[in-house]
């Protein structure tokens, strides 16, 4: 036996929670996330630094057809030197936005899809320990074809972009062969073939479910926000 303590089921969840920033300095400023760095209070009474950067969240969709076959996207990224497998996914930065719409936008413009049936399949954060973006990925079904939001510009490395169709199946073998590395792709797909074969779709959560990430990031949003720094929009 593990000489460790056993969580109850009620104790498995993550615990919002905020210790008081005492400065906030802005490092560097990108085109999608801003270098920032706090000195925090620590409960010990001491302080401790963190250079992170801020986010402003993110959807993805796995997008399941009758057959059980994934649409995925197939897109260069430069920071890793990969064209990668990924779901169709986006970032969180149209003004007044609901995290559903946004996910639909998603779909609309990198696979000219849209869906009659979503629901909820996981809430992550990509990278806690040094960035703050929190995204939530769907489950779309019922596919049928949509056009492009008016104004959408393909461009830059969606214009290069190859969109198909991929087996459950197939991709989850991909996923442990460790030919396929995109997180939302890697925790969707799994979360997916689990669901589907532990009878667990109808208890997926709807599709506009509280988000308590969202929460979270307004918290400490405001926090920065106090001491004179700057975030960008939801």
């Amino acid at each position: 036996m593990l000489p460790l303590r056993a969580l109850s089921a009620d104790e498995v969840c993550d615990e919002p929670l905020t210790w008081p920033i005492d400065s906030h300095e802005m490092l560097g400023e990108g085109l999608v996330s801003d270098f920032v760095r706090d000195v925090v209070e620590t409960p010990d009474g001491g302080t401790m630094q963190r250079d992170y950067l801020l986010h402003t969240g993110a959807v993805g969709i796995i997008a399941l057809d009758d057959a059980e076959r994934v649409v995925v996207v197939r897109q260069f990224r430069h920071p890793v030197g990969f064209r990668l497998v990924e779901p169709p996914a986006g970032l969180l930065d149209a003004s007044g936005e609901s995290w559903l719409a946004g996910a639909e936008r998603e779909l609309a413009e990198e696979a000219e899809l849209m869906a009659s049936d979503w629901r909820v399949l996981v809430d992550q954060f990509n990278s806690p320990g040094c960035c703050q973006e929190s995204l939530r990925i769907y489950l779309a079904r019922g596919l049928s074809p949509t056009p492009r939001p008016d104004g959408f510009v393909v461009e830059h490395e969606e214009a290069d972009m190859e969109v198909g169709l991929v087996g459950l199946d197939d991709l989850v073998d991909a996923i442990y062969a460790g030919r396929v590395q995109n997180p939302t792709m890697v925790a969707g797909a799994l979360a997916t073939f689990a669901a589907l074969r532990t009878g667990r779709l109808d208890a997926l959560r709807p599709a506009d479910a509280p988000w308590p990430a969202r929460e979270a990031k307004d918290a400490r949003d405001a926090q920065i926000h106090a001491l004179g720094g700057q975030t960008r929009p939801r």
